[in-house]
């Protein structure tokens, strides 16, 4: 059964220009849809991992998450654009580390009524990682 998602800002929507009341420094810090759409995520990612019984890996756990793209108009659109804030929002409810997910983006469509991601996760542990590359050999 697949997650469900609404479309991840961007990088380049994701970020805004923060001057530090306090120092004066220019911070970049997320943008209000970035803030939403992690806040919304998460908590869809919370209902779907109750849903299907989806259980935390152990961290040092590689997890696989296999994304499909649902854009709402013909509009060139980079698909890895959108990986940086989707996998900062499932971290710590899917997956303990984003630095152990391994993106596979498997497609994208148009579909303007209802524009989303689809994702399926695995999580592979040590044993099935080998016999995947001895398999291919």
């Amino acid at each position: 059964m697949r997650l469900v998602l609404p479309l991840p800002p961007s990088v380049n929507h994701a970020y805004r220009n923060f001057v530090h009341p306090k120092t004066g420094r220019w911070m970049r810090v997320l943008s209000r849809e970035a803030e939403r759409f992690k806040r919304d995520a998460a908590w869809l990612a919370r209902e779907w991992a109750q849903r299907t019984g989806w259980c935390v890996p152990p961290p040092g756990t590689k997890v696989v998450l296999r994304i499909w793209y649902y854009w709402s108009n013909r509009r060139r659109t980079d698909t890895n654009n959108r990986n940086k804030v989707l996998l900062d929002a499932l971290e710590g409810v899917l997956y303990v580390d984003d630095r152990w997910v391994l993106v596979r983006e498997m497609d994208f469509e148009i579909d303007k009524p209802n524009p989303r991601i689809e994702i399926e996760l695995e999580a592979l542990s040590e044993c099935e990682a080998l016999s995947e590359c001895e398999m291919s050999f």
